[in-house]
């Protein structure tokens, strides 16, 4: 009788224990899954997949007709410190002499013209990124959203420099002849040439320089818009960025 006793106590304390292990590891479970779940308030919680998608590339669409729209405004280039067009580094020298040689006045307009071109240029920029924003993919969207502050600039830049250059270039041309960029560089560089012969003659590509360095101060600006739309809520401009964006 004892030993039956000592049995069916054995037995409903190893059921108990069994108990108290099963509600300590469902209690384990429960932590783990609430931690992966979006917390209250999250800018991503019930968003749908579509509403991520759209977002971004609202949030493109917005910083690229901005950027265009500052850096074709007067100045947009010439007064930003950041993205000036100035002498390309071969070209240095040939500047220095200039100046030296009481010339620096050739030199500044040919310095204003090439920022002048690069602003008529950024005119045609929104339509072009507007373009490329279209095809980004649910993929695309979803690890721009986890990315750095300028993930979506980074995306743009890689998805687009090449066929931006081909569209840029002949803008950037026709920007250079309207300006006299054109002009005021080849009095440079004639100027230029045309000192003593110790000097090494220059012949540098104006249209491919000047079309970098307005892409550059155009993906530049564009960076600089995703950032405020990132971080300002004064940037988010449509309930779909307030959303996104939100937290």
């Amino acid at each position: 009788m004892k030993k039956l006793l000592l049995a069916l106590t054995l037995l409903v304390g190893l059921n108990v224990q069994a108990q108290k292990d099963t509600t300590k590891l469902g209690s384990k479970l429960l932590k783990k899954a609430t931690a992966v779940l979006p917390k209250s308030g999250s800018g991503t919680t019930g968003l749908s997949t579509e509403e991520i998608v759209s977002g971004l590339k609202e949030a493109l669409s917005v910083g690229a007709k901005n950027s265009a729209t500052k850096l074709s405004s007067l100045d947009g280039f010439f007064a930003n410190a950041t993205i000036k067009v100035l002498m390309p580094p071969e070209a240095k020298k040939v500047e220095s002499t200039l100046r030296a040689a009481g010339m620096g006045d050739l030199v500044d307009k040919a310095i204003l013209s090439m920022n002048r071109a690069a602003e008529e240029a950024s005119k045609s920029a929104a339509p072009i990124f507007v373009d490329a924003i279209k095809t980004m993919s649910i993929q695309d969207a979803l690890g721009i959203l986890k990315g750095a502050d300028t993930a979506a600039t980074s995306y743009l830049k890689g998805k687009t420099t090449p066929a931006l250059t081909a569209a840029f270039k002949p803008v950037i041309d026709a920007a250079l002849q309207k300006t006299d960029a054109t002009k005021y560089w080849k009095t440079v560089f004639d100027t230029y040439n045309k000192l003593p012969t110790t000097f090494k003659k220059v012949n540098s590509d104006l249209s491919g320089y000047v079309t970098e360095k307005a892409l550059y101060g155009m993906f530049f600006q564009v960076s600089e818009e995703e950032k405020k739309i990132r971080k300002d809520p004064a940037a988010r401009v449509s309930d779909i960025l307030k959303k996104v964006f939100g937290s």
